[in-house]
């Protein structure tokens, strides 16, 4: 848990939240601040929108901890907003709202829209607007109001107030600081090195390729960060991780297409979620830093069933332990899932997951090293079968920690 103090709808706030929970579940669950609302959960259709230091936001994309100190304005922190004020009454008027799930997003961003653009036409509406989804209106009301207050304000000589959004940072604008995109890129590693015990410089080598994704290819929807200590040398662990069928296998139901190379390897991964089985067919290649005892694996698969698709990169560092009677394996995962499958894909859930698949791989692994030399790949055969990832239990066995965890908080144990 982490101790945050940040300022919502003008009140001072001071909890412990957990390190990854996102501001919007943090204003919802923790403060009933039940405005705001959570719809695709991936930052697109903008239904979480709220402000942070005057600056519109995706509340479901933003870590609650990365508002330290700043101001977070939700939908029930504007009733006395008079440009939020105006922009009610001109949906209603214009029938821009029918169900109502994306208003209060659409509210933030309108205000926006009539703070930053006062000549605004429909066009440039529409495009300051094209961040906020609505499934029902057509947009039409929509646009109508806002051009309404923009024209309202014309005629009567309202001038807005000034527009914070002179400059962009990661939570709000108004703590924003100039930084070389190289050193954005290199401060997440170079912390994580620092916190990793063992021999002097081990820590901060890092494979030439270590980055969170690909060039090109954009940034991952979900990071992962977990290790595990094996009681084996590193130089045997390394040695297994260079068999990279090997590897593929020890994670829960993979099995391998064809033969693979120390470099190449394609796989099928079997998913079983209820009554939903998903088969992802895919490949991924290896790039190894010996001098690191490092590397980095990219690859991307796909269901044609369900017609979803994921990318990633895992990035993995072979570390010293007990004296280099063991080795400590740190595991750096990014991935977009795409498709109907990516509503399984909120991020507490699958943080939750991926530590329990984690630990089926350590076991898997041990359990290959135990045979002695590691020689043996009775398992790295083409079409080698193993049996399928069930979520199910997994996503039940989340829900009921959470209900287990909420009690216990309630009753103060």
């Amino acid at each position: 848990m982490k101790r945050i103090n940040i300022t919502v709808n003008g009140k001072a706030v001071s909890a412990s939240v957990e390190p990854r929970m996102q501001l919007a579940d943090f204003l919802r669950e923790s403060l009933n601040l039940t405005g705001t609302h959570l719809g695709c959960e991936h930052g697109v259709c903008g239904a979480c929108t709220l402000l942070v230091d005057g600056t519109p936001i995706r509340s479901c994309i933003t870590l609650a901890v990365a508002c330290e100190g700043a101001r977070v304005t939700t939908v029930e922190g504007l009733d006395e907003d008079l440009i939020a004020g105006e922009l009610r009454a001109a949906f209603s008027r214009e029938h821009a709202l029918q169900c109502g799930y994306c208003t209060p997003g659409m509210l933030i961003s309108a205000r926006d829209t009539v703070m930053r653009m006062p000549d605004a036409n429909e066009r440039d509406i529409r495009v300051a607007m094209s961040g906020n989804l609505c499934r029902c209106t057509g947009y039409v009301g929509i646009v109508r109001a806002i051009q309404s207050v923009i024209t309202e304000r014309k005629a009567k000589g309202l001038s807005s107030p000034p527009s914070p959004r002179a400059e962009f940072g990661p939570a709000g604008s108004g703590r924003a600081r100039p930084t070389a995109v190289g050193a954005v890129a290199a401060a997440p590693a170079a912390a994580r090195a620092a916190r990793r015990p063992g021999p002097a410089g081990a820590a901060d080598r890092a494979p030439e390729a270590r980055r969170v994704a690909e060039p090109g290819v954009g940034k991952p929807q979900t990071t992962l960060h977990e290790s595990f200590t094996v009681d084996y040398p590193r130089a045997k662990v390394w040695a297994f991780f260079g068999r990279l069928g090997d590897v593929a296998t020890c994670l829960p139901g993979t099995s391998l297409l064809g033969t693979p190379t120390d470099e190449h390897v394609e796989t099928r991964i079997r998913i079983k979620v209820g009554p939903i089985v998903s088969e992802f067919d895919g490949a991924a290649d290896v790039v190894r830093d010996a001098s690191s005892f490092s590397g980095v694996i990219r690859g991307s698969a796909h269901d044609a069933r369900s017609r979803s698709a994921t990318r990633g990169e895992i990035q993995y560092v072979l570390i010293e332990d007990e004296n280099g009677a063991a080795t400590r394996v740190e595991v750096d995962v990014g991935f977009t899932l795409t498709g109907p499958l990516a509503q399984f894909s909120r991020s507490s859930i699958v943080h939750d997951i991926a530590w329990r698949m984690t630990d089926a791989f350590a076991r898997n692994l041990r359990a290959r090293l135990n045979r002695g030399n590691g020689s043996a790949r009775a398992d790295s055969t083409a079409g080698a079968s193993i049996s399928e990832i069930n979520a199910a239990p997994l996503i039940l066995s989340v829900i009921w920690n959470r209900i287990k965890t909420f009690f216990r908080s309630l009753l103060g144990r």
